[in-house]
């Protein structure tokens, strides 16, 4: 089985892509760098296994040491729009220039091109798979379609790049998110939470599939929350013939085995 950790470091970008009026809501964010992150970090380094984050590029110019030390840590630095963007709002043009000004401050703070994308909120336009290979990127991971990475197309023809696929199911912020104004509440303690993503642990392993898991440091990253991340790993870990690995590395190594990579 493979083991495909992720974590969306959007922090406060949620909130300013909003007009940033809640100094509130921009607090609930700020956790996520100042709290939640070091602690996700810290445990990554305690069991050595890797991680992929996708992070909005303005949340990269905010915490620009925090960029730096994943890629430092040896993990993964994903794009994850420009400010949390919705894409299906933006014409082409707007959505094509916003994933390319991402890439490059993504580069610029942290030294480290990404070679994968994953849209914010998982809002894939018509337009999109267009920008991803026009920008030459290994892998995408905002669409679910399988439990299993995939080739996308399109137009009906292969186009080599490899989709990651995620779930709601296997991501936090359904279960934990809270926006008192907008009416958001958590519905599911973190016992429920770590049950079903247990489950969806063993069942990959017998059909020795892929794991793939979509965190936020400002939700999981709680001293209430953590465990479960801990949890997945400990026993994912027990199982023995468990590969962790960055989505870019799980797409590469994909690529090869469907002959997309030479």
């Amino acid at each position: 089985m493979a083991v495909a950790l992720s974590f969306d470091a959007d922090h406060e970008t949620v909130e300013l892509r909003n007009g940033g009026g809640s100094i509130s809501r921009l607090s609930q964010g700020q956790y996520g760098a100042r709290a939640g992150m070091p602690r996700i970090l810290k445990l990554l380094e305690k069991y050595a296994v890797p991680a992929s984050i996708f992070m909005p590029a303005v949340s990269a110019m905010i915490n620009a040491d925090e960029a730096r030390a994943v890629v430092a840590s040896g993990h993964e630095l994903g794009i994850h729009s420009w400010i949390h963007e919705f894409n299906s709002k933006l014409d082409e043009d707007t959505e094509r220039s916003l994933s390319l000004r991402a890439a490059d401050m993504l580069e610029r703070i942290s030294g480290q091109r990404p070679v994968g994308m994953r849209t914010a909120s998982w809002d894939f336009t018509p337009s999109t798979l267009k920008i991803i290979r026009e920008m030459g990127l290994l892998y995408d991971s905002s669409l679910m379609a399988d439990d299993e990475p995939y080739e996308l197309t399109e137009d009906g023809e292969p186009t080599g790049i490899v989709e990651i696929p995620v779930e709601w199911i296997r991501d936090d912020a359904p279960y934990f998110n809270m926006d008192r104004m907008g009416g958001a509440r958590p519905y599911g303690g973190p016992v429920m939470v770590l049950d079903i993503l247990q489950r969806e642990l063993d069942l990959a392993y017998e059909e020795r599939g892929v794991f793939q898991l979509t965190l936020h440091p400002h939700h999981s990253g709680h001293r209430s929350r953590i465990f479960i991340l801990e949890e997945i790993i400990r026993q994912a870990q027990a199982k023995g013939d468990v590969w962790f690995c960055t989505h870019a590395e799980l797409a590469a190594y994909c690529a090869v085995e469907a002959g997309l990579l030479r």
